[in-house]
């Protein structure tokens, strides 16, 4: 009885958040920008130790960023957040690990350049691998930004209480999903579905670019997923496991759409950016998805190389192409309906589908309206291989278990689609043949 209380009020709750009216008006238009490498500021990696205050602070692990700490009283700490380089998004990244030799409270403030303001409400982790929010009531804002939402809704700073004793405390900005999480994940799939795994190239450190194909290798009929050109954006990729989760079902929908078509998965587009703990850009100092076209920075041309070498290959096509990201709250932004594709309208279709899927759901839905400059991945998709394409983004504090129904919904409703759609176009060919 107990868990059927804790159901009910649990899909309560996930109603009322979906049906939340969108508030984010999204970004404004894509403008060119150089993409040619510039020089980034690398963390020290190192312990900070504080003897006389029995406490230490650590960046030795991947996915950390925290650059510098000083302590300010007997138990009061500073921990300093810069960016690899500027100019960059308000999205300061951080990740740090924190013990002492006897129990004790401590306060940990955060201080970023004048640039920025504090986005991500603090996760603690005893194992690096299961997290919870910090308490409200442990958390200090100062200079809290003026507006009802966005950048300069929030804090300049924060003021952060803990307790802490010798076993390292982790905080994070975001659930630490590195390259390891991920290419465990693919690991773990691959051997419960015997999917292919394979390194499709290197990025700008040398760090291995993979892909992981979903279906029937052998189909002229392709999709692609990927995620991850921005290091924070941890939500985006949540939603990106549950839809590729979703693919591998074993619902009847999901033995058909594999056995027609191949899906394949690009999980992790900057593994350095990731692993190093960027604000947003990767090695080479360069928003990745405003590289597309240009391709300055190898990880975008590794995609790119694949994509041509995937159409050379089967003689198939490309009619769906998916970017998962997150922002500031959820959002989609596809292409505008004028636009032909190898499947033209799919998207929006699609999106009907997730909408009357989800009762009481009104996604925020921001198409673009140009198809040029071509640099960031959706108008690249589209541009060049003539498929459907969105970028598909994630607020930041969007409830895990939502970003999972979004993920898992959207997979069962393009399987759906572009079984049906198939079928269609199939059907006018051989009418048209047969005139």
């Amino acid at each position: 009885m107990k868990n059927l209380k804790t159901l009910l009020l649990g899909l309560l709750l996930s109603a009322a958040v979906f049906a939340q009216a969108p508030v984010y008006q999204g970004q404004g238009p894509t403008r060119p920008v150089d993409t040619t490498t510039r020089p980034i500021e690398k963390q020290v990696r190192k312990t900070f130790s504080f003897p006389s205050a029995g406490v230490s602070f650590s960046n030795r692990f991947d996915g950390a960023r925290l650059n510098d700490v000083t302590q300010t009283g007997p138990d009061s700490f500073t921990v300093t957040i810069l960016p690899e380089n500027e100019p960059i998004n308000m999205s300061p990244w951080y990740a740090f690990r924190v013990w002492s030799k006897r129990k004790k409270e401590i306060s940990v403030r955060f201080s970023y350049p004048e640039s920025a303001r504090h986005r991500y409400t603090p996760l603690l982790s005893r194992d690096g691998l299961r997290w919870k929010a910090a308490p409200d009531t442990d958390i200090t804002e100062e200079d809290k930004g003026a507006a009802d939402f966005g950048p300069n809704s929030r804090p300049k700073s924060i003021v952060l209480r803990l307790k802490v004793d010798p076993k390292p405390l982790w905080i994070s900005a975001q659930e630490l999903n590195t390259s390891k999480h991920v290419y465990g994940w693919m690991d773990r799939l691959a051997k419960r579905h015997r999917l292919r795994v394979e390194t499709i190239g290197k990025s700008k450190e040398g760090r291995p670019i993979k892909m992981m194909t979903v279906g029937n290798r052998a189909s002229k009929n392709n999709v692609l997923v990927i995620s991850r050109q921005h290091p924070p954006e941890v939500t985006g990729y949540f939603a990106m496991q549950a839809f590729v989760e979703s693919l591998l079902d074993r619902s009847k929908l999901a033995r058909d759409f594999r056995r027609d078509w191949a899906v394949f998965v690009v999980p992790l587009v900057n593994p350095d950016g990731v692993d190093e703990g960027h604000w947003r850009h990767n090695a080479g100092g360069i928003d990745l998805n405003r590289d597309w076209t240009l391709f300055n920075q190898p990880e975008g041309k590794v995609v790119s190389d694949f994509l041509n070498r995937r159409r050379a290959e089967s003689g198939g096509k490309f009619y769906f192409g998916i970017d998962f990201h997150s922002t500031w709250d959820d959002i989609y932004y596809p292409m505008d309906r004028k636009f032909e594709s190898n499947m033209t309208g799919l998207v929006h279709q699609w999106l009907d589908g997730i909408k009357a899927s989800i009762p009481g759901y009104n996604p925020n839905i921001q198409a673009n309206a140009r198809l040029e400059p071509a640099i960031v991945s959706r108008n690249y998709f589209l541009n060049s291989h003539g498929m459907e394409a969105i970028v598909f983004e994630i607020g930041d504090n969007t409830p895990r278990e939502f970003i999972k129904k979004k993920g898992s919904v959207g997979a069962n409703e393009l399987m759906r689609l572009l079984i049906s759609r198939k079928a269609e176009q199939s059907a006018a060919a051989g009418a048209a043949a047969g005139r």
